[in-house]
């Protein structure tokens, strides 16, 4: 058992008392037996790694904090040539990882530099920036179940991966659909080397500033992330106060196709689904001359967070009176501790952004960050 810190020393928000009880895992055995040893108890838990997307209560949080801190990765045999597998510990340090992958060639994580935190809760939300997710490059993770106990190692393709979800997260107000802690994750990249080579994905060409085919380096595409991620406050940075935040606060919420229609024409939006034209295959031999219309079809449409905010009268810089809380003055889809904050001042801006744009637009956010002895 380790002496209790506040977490507001620990997470990237900067709120939050000391819990009743912390233990420290510094190797994967010493995380499987905390957590068993806590679950076989009964007690409350929560793990932290980096901390970088959680908010935390200003009241001790009575049960036992976990702290994630393995670290270390290793090259696994690949199934082909040309790929690398890597297996990563749950506690390392997710940029560190990304600028090891460029410094060695690797392509499939370099344009999610930057990002805080640690490599294990990458899978949990599916972490992504500029055209690049965890899901791209994830194959597997080893993980330790609540309910049993035990540990097992899980395909991608049974996490329930989605925008900035998995079953693993917990999102507010609502349990995960599986309690599960991951201890290590198994990851496959692309040995391109350090040369310049051209961007053939459009989302990350754009990102970058760049036309589809140009040439770049991984390391000048990483350069150009952590610059435009520092221009938002999304690096963190002691000197700048808006990088005392959990990132994007809310999601951009998912409506339904219809919806949109009624939201100003500037307001970004992007498909949920791929755009594919229908193909009607008709037999020859049961042709009569008549082709039934097609079956309209209006998938879902995700609609812009930050664009909603700022649209219901909130600027970047926004504070309620005296609050030390405030949106971050580069992103308003940041709330930001401007300086001794309280968890109830962040609660408090996030509830009125929530109201905001309910009344503007009907539109509910959802808050993105884990929240510990918080409510909106």
């Amino acid at each position: 058992m380790t002496v209790p810190i506040p977490l507001a020393q620990l997470t990237t928000l900067q709120v939050g008392a000391a819990p009743a009880r912390m233990r420290e895992a510094r190797t994967r055995d010493e995380l499987v037996t905390a957590l068993r040893e806590v679950w076989a108890d009964g007690d409350d838990w929560f793990v932290l790694g980096g901390g970088s997307n959680l908010l935390v209560g200003d009241e001790p949080f009575d049960g036992t904090v976990i702290r994630i801190l393995t670290t270390g990765f290793e090259e696994m045999p690949a199934p082909r040539d040309g790929v690398v597998r890597l297996r990563v510990e749950a506690g390392q340090n997710w940029d560190e990882l990304v600028a090891w992958s460029v410094a060695n060639g690797l392509r499939g994580i370099e344009a999610m530099s930057g990002i805080p935190g640690t490599a294990g809760a990458a899978p949990i939300q599916n972490v992504g920036a500029y055209g690049q997710e965890i899901v791209q490059t994830l194959v597997e993770v080893e993980l330790i179940d609540e309910a049993t106990g035990e540990v097992s190692v899980v395909p991608a393709s049974e996490l329930g991966l989605g925008p900035r979800t998995s079953d693993l997260k917990r999102h507010y107000g609502e349990d995960p659909a599986r309690s599960a802690v991951i201890l290590s994750l198994t990851i496959e990249l692309e040995r391109v080397g350090t040369a310049p080579r051209p961007i053939t994905d459009a989302r990350i060409a754009k990102a970058v500033g760049l036309e589809v085919g140009a040439e770049a380096t991984l390391a000048s595409i990483r350069d150009r992330v952590l610059a435009i991620r520092a221009s938002k406050g999304m690096v963190l940075d002691p000197a700048d106060d808006d990088t005392r935040s959990a990132g994007s606060f809310f999601n951009n919420p998912i409506i339904s196709e219809r919806d949109p229609r009624s939201l100003p024409e500037d307001c970004p939006r992007w498909p949920t689904e791929p755009e594919i034209d229908a193909v009607q295959v008709i037999p020859l031999d049961r042709f009569d001359g008549w082709i039934p219309a097609p079956v309209p079809h209006h998938p879902p449409v995700k609609v812009s967070a930050a664009w909603l905010i700022e649209h219901s009268g909130l600027r970047k810089g926004f504070r309620l009176g005296r609050s030390r809380a405030s949106l971050s003055t580069k992103h308003t889809l940041a709330i930001t501790n401007r300086g001794g904050a309280s968890a109830a001042e962040v609660a408090e801006l996030a509830r009125f952004v929530q109201m905001r744009v309910a009344q503007e637009f009907g539109i509910e956010l959802r808050p993105e960050p884990v929240f510990v002895g918080v409510e909106l």
